[in-house]
């Protein structure tokens, strides 16, 4: 088997986004390779994420780790390393998963939020924690089935739960 064909091994390269406030965590699978580049959570101009985030808590963001913080938001991914080509989740092999109640066990957090299929999947089989989990659509460009409306819809559900006391 040559590397295309198996990926290659990466360990998760940044640290995650909370503190002991944080009520919701948000959890993706594993960094996409623009991400890794900038060393921070969803990248890429393509992806939607900090769009849908904007319009959900109708704020502009300029400061992309102050707004998690300030709105109870942790964020990280549920893969600490794997094998992976690029950035396809497709191609994911060999996950080890991060530390995701030791996280929790330092925060407020309430409720989970998987974004995308393969995060889902990933929490589902390794993560066994007593908490909410709603898995919501992948805000990459690449999902074209939601729309940009049909993500802040979704997304609004992250809002209720960091809002409530």
């Amino acid at each position: 088997m040559n590397s295309k064909e198996t990926g290659e091994y990466l360990v998760h390269p940044f640290a995650p986004v909370f503190d002991a406030s944080s009520r919701v965590l948000i959890l993706g699978s594993f960094p996409s390779v623009i991400s890794r580049q900038q060393a921070f959570y969803y990248a890429n101009k393509n992806n939607r994420f900090w769009s849908v985030l904007s319009a959900v808590f109708e704020e502009e963001i300029t400061d992309r780790r102050a707004f998690c913080l300030s709105h109870h938001l942790a964020l990280w991914d549920v893969i600490c390393s794997c094998r992976i080509t690029g950035s396809s989740d497709a191609s994911i092999r060999d996950v080890t998963c991060n530390n995701i109640a030791g996280l929790i066990r330092d925060t407020d957090i309430r409720a989970v939020f998987t974004t995308g299929k393969k995060a889902s999947a990933l929490y589902q089989k390794y993560i066994d924690l007593p908490l909410c989990h709603i898995p919501l659509p992948s805000t990459s460009g690449a999902n074209a089935v939601y729309s940009r409306e049909d993500l802040i819809r979704e997304y609004r559900k992250i809002r209720e739960y960091a809002e409530k006391d």
